[in-house]
């Protein structure tokens, strides 16, 4: 059972999201421009760690969690400025997870990466709406914004979880192959696709929250 762990020393993590934001509000065009993609995950200890324990911190909350999404606010405001002076279309986005707002970044893409990122998370036919008033302080900037409501899934495949031999231990096995019998007994959306051999392979897809894909109309260029 996973443990959920308090975050403690507020005033130094805000210092930290001041940093990511100023380390990552300057978007490198020259790194784009190779690339044709590029994205600013929320890099603030605790939440940008590798948990070696069965525990994972609390999500951000209060004024944390809105000095971190002034931030994405900010940096996104920055790459759009940024992304307009290369006068071509681009695309860019805030990807605003719920509950697990920690996964937040935002995302950028030009040239032949334009559209790669269009079919990333699945988009229900029965759309909602978010709700900026819900944000507080920042529910102006949050209403500037076009929202499209996504879910946050885990896609997996019965497959992935390979023969004992893949596994450090028998145990380590049991272990997986336990999770995912409990996992397949949950509430699923069947998927599938075709692999370099033309094999269709049939996947699935665990819903965990949801997605927020926020942008603005383009700067002109």
């Amino acid at each position: 059972m996973i443990q959920i762990r308090k975050v403690r020393g507020h005033h130094r993590r805000w210092t930290d999201i001041d940093n990511w934001v100023e380390r990552n509000k300057g978007l490198d065009l020259e790194y784009l421009k190779s690339q044709e993609r590029d994205y600013a995950k929320i890099w603030v200890h605790p939440w940008s760690g590798i948990s070696i324990t069965n525990s994972e911190m609390a999500q951000p909350s209060g004024i944390t969690k809105r000095r971190i999404l002034q931030g994405l606010i900010t940096i996104y405001n920055e790459w759009n400025i940024k992304l307009a002076s290369l006068d071509e279309p681009y695309y860019l986005k805030i990807w605003l997870y719920d509950p697990n707002f920690s996964r937040s970044q935002v995302v950028c893409a030009i040239g032949n990466a334009l559209d790669f990122y269009e079919t990333t998370f699945y988009k229900p036919d029965e759309q909602k709406s978010l709700n900026p008033p819900h944000y507080g302080k920042l529910s102006d900037q949050m209403a500037a914004f076009d929202w499209e409501y996504h879910w946050d899934e885990f896609h997996f495949s019965p497959d992935d979880l390979g023969e004992p031999d893949d596994y450090a231990s028998l145990k380590d096995y049991q272990y997986q192959k336990k999770w995912m019998t409990r996992l397949m007994q949950k509430p699923l959306r069947k998927t599938g696709y075709e692999n370099t051999d033309g094999e269709f392979i049939e996947s699935f897809a665990h819903r965990e929250g949801t997605v927020w894909v926020g942008g603005q109309q383009p700067l002109p260029y």
